[in-house]
């Protein structure tokens, strides 16, 4: 688990960063959120930051990934304490919502790093998905259009000439086409489906990272998901876990 960046309250403990009790958390009622809400309510309403890692040092032959871990022991060494029931003086986030930041900052690269971090809280902020493009369908348009007083034209071309018999004589004639794309074009759609995929993927680390740290006193974490390929099931059918119910 600890490859893989994620983080459970005994090792923290372990290296002196300190949590409530079970008997403290245990007559608390938890909000049993998706990780999509999850995100929301700490980005959105709570109004949580991400505080991210300084660079690595690659004298020292440091890696580019920061896991969970790494990311709680240094708010821990700031002094930034995830348990003690008590706000920062200078702040009204709820601690779990720093929590919760603290993971989607220590997104792993091979799933998009800092960027992907940034990008989940921008989207969380705004209450969106993706845009993944849907019900788009590559249509064949003309390139450019004009208007005149009779009306709306596509653009033509000159592509050749030609020699044609009329009224008994040759006459050369000038050829024209249509020049035409497709709008949207398939490489949009296959990026948007691509961005969307690779945000699932990050989601679905941070749910698995909230559920097995189990430090979060207030809410807990559900296994429900967004729609791993939304275009490929128009039903609306909603991904929990590795299952569609």
């Amino acid at each position: 688990m600890l490859e893989r960046g994620l983080v459970t309250a005994e090792r923290l403990r372990e290296r002196g960063a300190r949590f409530p009790s079970r008997s403290a958390t245990s007559t608390r009622t938890k909000r049993a959120l998706g990780v999509q809400q999850v995100l929301e309510w700490a980005f959105r309403t709570e109004k949580a930051r991400l505080e991210l890692p300084e660079p690595p040092d690659s004298e020292r032959g440091e890696g580019l990934g920061f896991g969970l871990e790494y990311v709680l022991m240094q708010r821990a060494a700031l002094g930034c304490r995830i348990d003690g029931g008590r706000y920062k003086p200078d702040s009204s986030t709820h601690e779990d919502a720093e929590v919760i930041a603290a993971c989607v900052a220590g997104l792993p690269t091979t799933i998009g790093g800092l960027r992907m971090a940034i990008r989940i809280a921008e989207l969380a902020r705004a209450g969106m998905t993706p845009d993944w493009m849907p019900g788009a369908l590559p249509r064949c348009v003309p390139v450019e259009m004009k208007r005149n007083q009779h009306g709306t034209r596509s653009i033509t071309v000159a592509v050749g000439t030609t020699r044609v018999l009329s009224r008994g004589k040759w006459r050369t004639v000038e050829l024209r086409a249509c020049p035409v794309t497709f709008s949207p074009h398939p490489g949009q759609i296959a990026a948007a489906h691509r961005h969307y995929a690779q945000w699932w993927l990050a989601l679905d680390w941070v749910r698995e990272g909230l559920i097995a740290g189990g430090m979060l006193r207030s809410i807990e974490v559900t296994g429900a998901m967004p729609r791993r390929q939304p275009w490929e099931h128009p039903t609306g059918r909603e991904q929990i876990g590795n299952k569609t119910v």
